[in-house]
This record gives structure tokens, C-alpha cells and sequence, in this order.
């Protein structure tokens, strides 16, 4: 089960990173050409909403079945780098770009107009965007490689 759950939650960070993309650049050109908030925009940004709080699910189950996380001692994991990465700040940084992802949404949704809209979506998921980047770095793997098994 968890090289199952690693490799979907590995290979699901292209959708992720894909459809924030997507979501990211036509808020971004929406902005500078001044155009409405449309239902594609509204579709992208809610689909990679989605796609990233199915990631964080992976995650949390990763959480309790990874030989990385199912740590007795904290005080010695907090001196073990890998362990202390796996074990709290891969968590923490994933999941406050997870917050930001919501609260972009939701302030998208409650804008009144397109600008302050597309702004929403361009601005937080933007800093997403680069909090789950620096994680991803931070874990000496590669951005764009795949983890599967106990590498």
C-alpha cells in the first residue's frame, strides 16, 4: 500500500503543478488584457483547487503508513534532517500552500468583479505555487522526477 500511495501522490504533483500553471497564466492574462472572469476560469481554478486538496489526502495517508513519518522518539527525529524534513516541514510548508490555494479560491469566488477575481487566483496561488516548489527543492528530490519505493 505504500508504494502505491507514494507513487500516486508522487506522479499526481504533474496534475497539480500542471493545472495551477494553467489556472495561474490565464488570471495572469486576464488581468493585463482586462477580460471577464469566464466559466473556464472559473472551472480550471476549482478543478486545481480539487486536484491539490486530493494531493494533500494522499499526503495525510502517506503520513500514517511511511517508514519516514512513523517516528517514536521526536526529539531525535528533530536532530535527523531527513527524518525532521518528512516528518514536519514537508507537512507544514504542503499544507499552508494548501490554505492558500482554499483562501484564493474562496476570495475568487466571493469578488465582485473580474480584476479583483483574477487578481485572487494570480496572487495566492501564485505564492503556492512557490511555497510547493521551495518543498519540493527543499527535499533534495527532483521537481519533475518520480519517487516510487524507498529511494
Amino acid at each position: 500500500m505504500y508504494n502505491f500511495i507514494l507513487g500516486l501522490h508522487s506522479g499526481l504533483r504533474y496534475i497539480v503543478l500542471l493545472l495551477l500553471a494553467v489556472a495561474i497564466i490565464l488570471s495572469i492574462t486576464a488581468l493585463f488584457g482586462k477580460k471577464d472572469y469566464t466559466q473556464t476560469n472559473r472551472k480550471i481554478n476549482f478543478f486545481a483547487m480539487i486536484a491539490t486538496h486530493t494531493q494533500l489526502l494522499a499526503g495525510l495517508i502517506l503520513c500514517f503508513v511511511s517508514p519516514f513519518v512513523q517516528y517514536g522518539n521526536m526529539g531525535d527525529a528533530m536532530k535527523d534532517t531527513v527524518v525532521r524534513y518528512w516528518t514536519v516541514e514537508h507537512a507544514v510548508l504542503m499544507l499552508f500552500a494548501v490554505a492558500l490555494i482554499t483562501i484564493g479560491h474562496a476570495k475568487s469566488k466571493r469578488g465582485d468583479i473580474a480584476i479583483n477575481k483574477h487578481r485572487a487566483i494570480a496572487l495566492y496561488y501564485g505564492l503556492a505555487v512557490l511555497v510547493i516548489v521551495v518543498a519540493i527543492y527543499q527535499s533534495g528530490r527532483p521537481l519533475l522526477g518520480m519517487s516510487i519505493g524507498n529511494s
